[in-house]
């Protein structure tokens, strides 16, 4: 049994009030740390989410390890010196009391000094080392020949965002070459210590969980089984937190705040925004242009947000707080610096047309507060108080007038002390702070009060951990703040983001289930279309689909073809499908053979006209069919698909919010196909097919059309399914 009554450990616990759930994952995470053999193969791993409380969680582990014979904790954090930084001063500040005592010291391992006495030596020490080669060095001669005295000592090892020093998700022959030589480092260390623990810590664990022991993709089993740490343990997710299932998952019910919070961007204008281009773009139009509308908006939305936050706040009586935007389109400084010019110039130009308190400026803060009261009126606070338009405005010139608004670019490391507060997080100075971000702003820095973020960041170069952690939004959040949150991103983004949280879910699912038994499936085309097991560290993940029960899959963003070319196989489309009793409108199911579904398939796609920015992997679309009906235990349903037939439909092309409708098949009558569909795909997918009159009042262009919607079976394997080709 270890000692939970310990000095340090009771003094970190009322410091940082842990409730019961935190201190029993803390607790259970020493016993085991002491109990079990924690090897580079098997580490120690506590498990959270984006922004959920892990370094709270870490903070007292380390507290408790030292109440229990551990002496020294090494802290590896990912390779930036405002990670570094923001790390040393959050310990710093939650071990105050026991540094002031003499009892812990905390050093930076850059800045560790060359005369340590004895007397310090001997106290419990914590090292914050960045993963990163001189870091990793300047430990080694540390440890092992400047105070060689404590390579002796029994010490912990907390790897922060293990993910970043793994071989998984490997894009580019550099990138693994150095993230390979840093892991080496790490491994050089701990094998030449005599007495250590190892726990890593990371909200994404994929690269750690799915290494498959053996490459070869050979044999009967298409499952990768987890190479398990020799222990994990879930970091309690608190009341409020608000992570992917909200941004992706609920904001498509239509009464949730979260349906408001997606802004779309159109791609041209994060093209204006990467560098100055007078032919396409010119600065003196910046309040009236639309090549720069939607960050104009988002620029606008996020003052009118911020002020309807300061006015609540001065209504019951608190502080106002001070809020923050992020831009995080480029990595270049050029872009930076441009970016930072256009949004000076809307700022200019709104502070001149405020003071003149002008038509256009009353038109622009309208917009941006109908906008805003669309998700504030949602608040089930029935005391919730929401300022109206005439105090809004008020504050809104007070902001732009008096210089409440502060913009600051993010991008150099050598500056990064002066951006960061005493906890280490991004400054707030002024009430409403833009932040344009680069790289230190890709590597996870915190940033209070977010209640904006423009995003463009090229999601074919997305690698998990990387898009996750750009999730700025993601952490505790009140709902009066989500009320006025807006994300600005391209369609094409947000679908991969969301792609990416399906994936992020399945992959926490398999884990969770606990048994050794329980895997995700990887597969993958060859170059015949069939479907093959594939490696977890080969999938880009702009390619990859989540595939599992009921989640249904269907192309949206088109149009149809003109009405004279679709005509004929539309018209064979409907002697292929239609009979008596759909014309009856009766809502039948019938097995179908996979010939005949692939025939069907093909016959759509060729009608159907796809949007700039969107596809449909039409291939990947049938192999993911023909991988359900033929996975089947059922012998006489193998190579089956359950088919349900609609006709005489009227969707329209856009939602009310003017997105790309998606959701053709889900009306509200309890009998309704999606249904249906459920109801009978259990071992088999279901595939709903839609003919719409695609009538022009609709968005269409008037011409009939078949819409798919496939339905994944209810007791199918969750499936990663990368749709690129394997090489």
């Amino acid at each position: 049994m270890i000692d939970k009554q310990g000095f340090i450990y009771n003094k970190l616990s009322k410091e940082i009030s842990y409730n019961d759930e935190m201190k029993s994952c803390i607790e259970t995470t020493v016993e085991n740390l002491i109990k079990v053999n924690t090897t580079s193969n098997k580490p120690g791993m506590l498990l959270g989410k984006i922004q959920s409380g892990k370094t709270r969680a870490f903070i007292g582990t380390m507290g408790l390890a030292f109440d229990n014979g551990y002496d020294i904790a090494i802290v590896l954090t990912k390779g930036t010196r405002a990670l570094a930084e923001q790390t040393f001063q959050r310990l710093n500040k939650d071990f105050s009391e026991m540094i002031e005592n003499d009892i812990v010291q905390v050093f930076d391992i850059m800045h560790l000094a060359d005369n340590l006495r004895p007397y310090e030596l001997n106290q419990k020490i914590i090292f914050i080392v960045k993963k990163e080669v001189h870091n990793l060095d300047r430990l080694y001669n540390t440890l092992f020949q400047k105070y060689n005295c404590l390579s002796d000592k029994k010490i912990l090892i907390i790897d922060d965002e293990a993910d970043y020093a793994s071989v998984g998700f490997i894009k580019t022959k550099q990138e693994g070459l150095e993230i390979k030589k840093i892991a080496g480092l790490i491994d050089t260390l701990r094998n030449k210590l005599k007495d250590f623990s190892f726990l890593q810590v990371t909200a994404t664990p994929y690269s750690l969980y799915l290494q498959p022991e053996d490459m070869k993709l050979g044999g009967a089993s298409n499952y990768f089984k987890p190479v398990r740490p020799a222990f994990t343990v879930l970091v309690p997710i608190g009341k409020g937190y608000i992570g992917g299932n909200y941004y992706f998952n609920e904001s498509e019910q239509d009464d949730s705040i979260a349906s408001h919070i997606h802004e779309s961007v159109n791609e041209e204008e994060l093209t204006t925004l990467k560098k100055e281009d007078r032919r396409r773009f010119k600065i003196e139009e910046a309040l009236m242009s639309s090549k720069v509308k939607n960050l104009r908006s988002a620029i606008i939305n996020f003052i009118v947000g911020g002020c309807i936050r300061r006015l609540q706040e001065k209504k019951y009586n608190k502080y106002p707080c001070k809020y923050s935007f992020i831009i995080h389109t480029e990595q270049a400084k050029s872009s930076h610096e441009w970016q930072e010019i256009v949004i000076n110039k809307i700022i200019e130009m709104l502070s001149i047309e405020a003071k003149n308190n002008s038509t256009l400026f009353n038109k622009l803060i309208r917009e941006g507060y109908d906008d805003l009261i669309k998700s504030l009126i949602l608040i089930e606070d029935e005391e919730s108080y929401i300022p109206d338009f005439d105090i809004t405005i008020k504050e809104v010139i007070n902001s732009l007038v008096d210089g409440y608004i502060m913009i600051a670019k993010v991008n150099s490391e050598n500056d990064i002390n002066g951006l960061l507060d005493n906890k280490g997080q991004l400054k707030l100075r002024t009430p409403l702070n833009i932040f344009i971000g680069g790289q230190i702003l890709d590597r996870g820095i915190t940033i209070g009060n977010l209640i904006g973020f423009y995003y463009g960041r090229n999601p074919s170069s997305f690698q998990q951990d990387t898009v996750l952690q750009h999730s700025r939004m993601f952490g505790y959040r009140p709902m009066e703040d989500l009320a006025v949150t807006r994300f600005y991103t391209t369609f094409r983004i947000y679908d991969v983001m969301k792609k990416i949280q399906e994936f992020d879910n399945a992959l926490r699912e398999a884990f969770e289930r606990g048994s050794q038994n329980n895997g995700v499936i990887f597969i993958q085309k060859d170059n015949k279309n069939e479907l093959i097991p594939c490696s977890p560290n080969k999938v880009l993940l702009s390619k990859v689909t989540t595939l599992k029960p009921y989640k249904r899959m269907l192309p949206i963003g088109f149009n149809t073809f003109s009405k004279s070319r679709v005509k004929s196989i539309i018209n064979k489309l409907d002697r292929i499908i239609v009979n008596d009793d759909i014309k009856n409108n009766k809502l039948i199911y019938t097995l179908y053979d996979y010939n005949k579904v692939e025939e069907i398939i093909n016959l759509i796609y060729e009608t159907l006209d796809f949007e700039k920015g969107y596809n449909w992997d039409v291939k990947a679309y049938l192999s993911s069919i023909k991988y359900f009906s033929m996975n089947v235990k059922n012998k006489e349903h193998k190579g089956k698909i359950w088919v349900i037939p609609r006709l005489n439909r009227n969707i329209a092309k856009f939602t009310g919010k003017g997105t790309y409708t998606d959701a053709p098949d889900t009306p509200r009558a309890k009998n309704s196909e999606l249904t249906v569909a459920k109801q009978v795909a259990e071992d088999i997918p279901a595939l709903i097919i839609l003919r719409e009159n695609g009538d022009i009042d609709s968005g269409w262009r008037g011409s009939a059309f078949w819409w798919p919607v496939l339905v994944i079976p209810k007791n199918a394997d969750t499936v990663i399914f990368s749709a690129e080709n394997l090489d």
